[in-house]
């Protein structure tokens, strides 16, 4: 694509958009439209020092493009509300279903090629695996409301006869790495654990409440966000087969892995403390991830993955160490 070509991306103040704002810029992309809620004072660091055409507020994006009639050469659509604990399904509607519809008709109207966010949140307890064949996204049943409308949104994309000229969902697994910093809750283990080691010198990770995993070998599928990036502009660059894809990966790790990782790399005896699960999220809980990335492999992805030892590593020393966003 070519570098003057302009790109929009939604969600740009946020974690991983603001991340892929900064990839863009480093690719040499600088002729970016990028769109959030722009309030809130944590997020200002992910975005100011950006090199960027325009911002514009979530809300006012429709009214802007009729008002600044600028041709859109790829859509990243990364906004979405996150919160897994958040469970008035109405606000997810609204953010997550709603506004991705609109987001998709305007690029089927203009013609604009788009990647999305999903999530692997749509997989729910893992009963059909984590096969992002198409087939299977009817049959799933999320655990949470986030869950369920990313999965609305997933479902709705793969019965529509009008579709922009390229299209992917990308099913994000448990992504982690800079520019988190505002998230609280909904932060990653990495981040947590890193903030609770520097402070109290331990770790607190959940107790198990199911009796196949013991306390701590809960098993995710941690991705750095180097290589979420890495495959969103990948997408952008090749455009393979429509469709949904899962990113994580590969390779499910335990979270005592996780933080012993971290531990290791801030030189400190490994101190874990297991509390319970709290209960607005214990019914809901991933006891196991893994992504299957044969359908992206075989699509041409070829680069390889962080594992988990190189992503914590690169994380905390380039970044959580020095407070640095990307």
């Amino acid at each position: 694509m070519e570098k003057t070509s302009t790109i929009l991306v939604t969600g740009a103040a946020g974690f991983i958009g603001s991340c892929m704002v900064s990839y863009l810029n480093q690719q040499g992309f600088y002729h970016i439209i990028i769109v959030d809620e722009f309030e809130t004072e944590s997020k200002i660091q992910n975005y100011c020092n950006k090199n960027i055409l325009h911002k514009v507020h979530r809300n006012e994006l429709y009214d802007w493009l009729k008002n600044n009639p600028i041709e859109i050469g790829f859509v990243f659509h990364l906004g979405a509300r996150t919160d897994t604990t958040e469970f008035n399904y109405a606000i997810h509607e609204e953010l997550n279903v709603e506004y991705s519809k609109k987001v998709w008709n305007y690029c089927v109207e203009k013609s604009i090629p788009l990647v999305y966010a999903s999530s692997a949140a749509t997989y729910g307890g893992g009963e059909l695996g984590y096969q992002d064949d198409h087939d299977f996204v009817e049959k799933l049943q999320p655990l949470n409301p986030y869950g369920i409308s990313k999965n609305e949104f997933d479902k709705w994309v793969l019965i529509q006869k009008s579709q922009p000229p390229f299209w992917a969902g990308l099913k994000f697994f448990n992504v982690y790495g800079p520019n988190e910093y505002h998230k609280g809750r909904m932060a990653s283990v990495v981040f947590h654990a890193f903030e609770q080691i520097k402070n109290f010198g331990k770790v607190k990770l959940f107790k198990s409440h199911h009796t196949d995993f013991k306390d701590g070998e809960q098993l995710r599928d941690f991705i750095y966000v180097m290589d979420v990036v890495n495959i969103c502009f990948w997408m952008m660059e090749n455009r393979p087969t429509n469709g949904l894809y899962n990113v994580g990966s590969g390779k499910a790790r335990t979270f005592n892995d996780l933080v012993a990782e971290i531990f290791k790399n801030l030189d400190t005896k490994e101190i874990i403390e297991y509390v319970n699960t709290p209960e607005d999220i214990r019914d809901r809980y991933q006891y196991f991830t893994e992504a299957s990335m044969a359908k992206l492999k075989n699509a041409g992805y070829k680069n390889e993955f962080h594992s988990l030892e190189e992503g914590v590593k690169s994380y905390i020393k380039n970044f959580l160490k020095v407070r640095s966003y990307y």
